[in-house]
């Protein structure tokens, strides 16, 4: 039980998930392909793409997977819905199969911003550090603000003790590659003082995530939320952030204010349950686990075997620092409608 929680907090941004596409850990996800949902409802639905995304908008993640899984098997080269379906797919707890649907989405559409600087997160979420650096690199390559950096870092007359030129039978070793992308993100935001790019300032709070260097990250995500105040996702990744630099209490606020303006957005109601186990306020934590499960079951009426395995994982451990035997049980075999009703969550 402590390795499990040991993991699942290192882990803390966005964890694997649930098993409609498992994938063991020496696998990689570019390595598999996507695992549609069988007997989906949608399957033939008119404008699926469409009600997808306002699903999506909702906080009904499940059902918004569901369609856009069916505007995709109505049309396997719309990159947008493999876009759409990636980030989706990512907020739902199930990161494995964001990944998939973001490479399938660049494979269509190489210069996709967006789906570049998704998956980038969701690299770093899996532990893929390499991968994540070479999306973040790729971003700035196709992003026309950005792109002549990267040219005028891969010309020879640009060599410094920053970025040494190298010999045609050289490469940088794997440490060099974060501290290289690192260097053109830097670049890229000295081209913005007097203005702020909540994108690339991102993709830097993403950076600073790799490096361990999470202050810098909190005021990376901060500055992209001057601009985006709104953005539910960037509060998700400065809470996750706040967390992974032992400041669980500020991460508590910034997950409360992405829930305040996405309630079913299931990755950061998870993430606050974590916070809350880190605090010592398991009986809080437990509600989150049980709110974000139940959402699961509710928006696609699934068993509990399709319900995230990572948040199944965190409840138990929750239940267990409350001592009460007789629930962990119940949390072992998945008795989500006891579990409810004994700690009192809502249905609603």
């Amino acid at each position: 039980m402590q390795a499990e929680w040991e993991e699942l907090a290192r882990r803390n941004w966005l964890e694997e998930s649930e098993g409609q596409c498992p994938i063991p850990p020496s696998i990689s996800p570019a390595e598999k392909g996507y695992y549609f949902n069988t007997n989906n409802p949608y399957r033939d639905w008119p404008n699926a793409f469409a009600e997808g995304q306002e699903k999506a908008r909702e906080g009904d993640l499940n059902a918004a997977v569901l369609l856009l899984e069916a505007a995709i098997l109505q049309d396997p080269q719309d990159s947008e819905a493999w876009q759409v379906l990636g980030t989706t797919q990512a907020e739902n707890e199930n990161e494995q199969a964001a990944i998939v649907s973001l490479q399938r989405c660049l494979e269509l559409h190489p210069n996709n911003l967006l789906a570049l600087m998704a998956l980038a997160v969701s690299f770093t979420n899996s532990g893929m550090q390499r991968e994540a650096c070479d999306a973040l690199r790729r971003w700035i390559g196709h992003n026309p603000r950005y792109k002549h950096l990267v040219l005028d870092q891969r010309s020879p007359l640009q060599g410094s003790p920053a970025t040494p030129r190298r010999g045609p039978h050289t490469s940088a070793p794997p440490r060099c590659e974060l501290q290289d992308v690192l260097l053109l993100f830097q670049d890229a935001a000295l081209l913005n003082l007097d203005c702020v790019d909540p994108d690339l300032q991102t993709g830097l709070g993403v950076l600073f995530n790799l490096s361990s260097d999470f202050d810098k990250a909190v005021e990376a995500f901060t500055a992209a939320l001057s601009v985006r105040p709104q953005d539910y996702l960037l509060w998700n990744r400065l809470g996750a952030t706040l967390a992974n630099g032992n400041r669980s209490e500020e991460a508590v606020e910034a997950y409360t204010r992405a829930l305040e303006l996405q309630p079913g957005f299931i990755r950061s109601r998870y993430n606050l349950g974590i916070s809350c186990i880190n605090l010592g306020a398991h009986r809080e934590a437990v509600s989150n686990f049980l709110t974000a499960l139940n959402q699961q079951r509710r928006s696609q009426r699934c068993s509990h075997q399709q319900m995230s395995a990572n948040i199944w994982a965190a409840l138990r451990i929750a239940v267990s620092l409350m001592d009460r035997p007789e629930l962990f049980q119940a949390a072992n075999v998945g008795d989500l409608d006891l579990l409810m009703r004994a700690f009192d969550v809502d249905d609603a």
